[in-house]
Parts: structure tokens; sequence; C-alpha cells
């Protein structure tokens, strides 16, 4: 279904202002246009994100306030940390992008549907290809994908889009073990877009538009991290 009021857009990346963002539904900002890199870069470098049902128009979004996590408050809750001291699995960066991307994609316990369709599913990947999006993977000791998450680099701004486990605990290890190292290489903040309760416990903070656009200007406008280690565990 097309935003009520909202302008469409097409062939190139121009989105309105984020002011201009919906109050209900909170933080719709546009609809239309396409997820190709050009779009994407463009898009997450101003805070904007698209979500939407598979079959429906592309929407896009801004919502606020907006959960972060930066160096500053990111911690490891204590199970946490004590999970991954025991746990045997291995946690390697971008050595199967797509493969998080379907895990990500796949069903899960009290949700229907998914809003990673086959444009976007197509169009991450060259993200990845290019040193602009990072996945980060589970393998069990039978060499299978447990879980994950995946999210776009742009400067210092990691943009952390899904997260999936297949094994109790995946996508927690993998996150507590790939966060650490992304802070030491430089980045900044890492954008939750909402606030979970499973990502609650790393340090989620909550900003204003002000203060999210501020840090965000800052970040984007750094040079590249350097690329992680391809094995973190």
């Amino acid at each position: 279904m097309e935003a009520e009021n909202q302008p469409v857009y097409y062939s190139f990346p121009v989105f309105p202002d984020t002011s201009e963002a919906l109050s209900e539904p909170p933080g719709l900002l546009a609809s239309g246009g396409s997820v190709t890199p050009t779009w994407l870069q463009a898009a997450y470098s101003h805070g904007i994100f698209p979500w939407n049902d598979p079959d429906d128009t592309r929407l896009w979004w801004s919502p606020v306030p907006r959960a972060v996590i930066t160096p500053a408050t990111f911690h490891v809750p204590r199970s946490v940390a004590k999970e991954c001291r025991r746990s045997s699995l291995r946690i390697t960066t971008n050595m199967a992008f797509r493969e998080v991307m379907l895990g990500c994609a796949g069903p899960r316990l009290h949700e229907s549907g998914t809003w990673i369709d086959n444009d976007i599913l197509q169009n991450y990947p060259r993200l990845a290809e290019s040193g602009r999006a990072l996945s980060v993977e589970c393998w069990n000791t039978r060499g299978e994908l447990a879980g994950g998450f995946y999210g776009l680099l742009i400067g210092h701004a990691l943009f952390g889009e899904s997260m999936f486990s297949r094994e109790s605990g995946a996508s927690k290890v993998a996150f507590a073990t790939a966060a650490p190292v992304l802070f030491r290489l430089g980045v900044r903040m890492i954008d939750c877009q909402m606030k979970t309760g499973h990502l609650a416990r790393f340090g989620v903070c909550e900003l204003d538009r002000r203060e999210f656009e501020a840090l965000l200007r800052e970040s984007v406008a750094q040079p590249p991290v350097p690329p992680l280690p391809g094995v973190l565990k």
C-alpha cells in the first residue's frame, strides 16, 4: 500500500528532509524508489532505511528516537560473556554474506513473513563486494551456519540490519564478538534503528533526531574502517 501524501521516487536517490518523517506511522518518510547500491548509500548516509512487506510499495523510514550503540555505551552482559567463553562456535566475517541474509529472511517464532525481498537479496551483497557491507557468521562444529548478522558500513558507522540464530545464543555470540573489534577499528556508532530487548542488553541508547544526525554526519564523513579479520574466534 502506498503511503498517503508521500512523494514517490523511481530513478534517482532524492529524499525529503528527515524532519518531514511522519509521527504516524512513526518515521515514515517516503515511498517508491529502488534498493540499488546508489539508493542505499544515499539513504543510509542520511539515516534513512527501507522496510516494507515484499508485495507492497517500497517504503523509507527515519524514526525517532533512534537506537544506537556507541563505544561509550557498549558492554557485554556477564551472561553473554560467559556464553562466549564456553561456546564452540567459530566466528567469521564476510565469508557467507548472502547465506546470512537468507538466514535472516527465514521464518521466526512468533513472526510471519519477511521484509527481505528479492531486490534486497540481490543488491545488498553488491555492497558487500565493494566493502560497504558486513556479515558476521557463526559456524558450529559440523561446519554449518548457526547464526549471524549483517549490516552496511559507511565511514565509521555500522547500520545493523538483521540477525538470526539457528542454535541458541548464536546471534548474541556473533555480536558480542564482533562489536568490540568494530569499535577498536574506529566505528563510532552502530545504528540499531529501534530499541529491542535483545540489543538493549549491549548498551543501546536512544537519541533524538538532532543528536542522532550529528553523530551520523560525523561518522559517515570518515574514511572506511580497515577490513575486519576473516576469523574472529
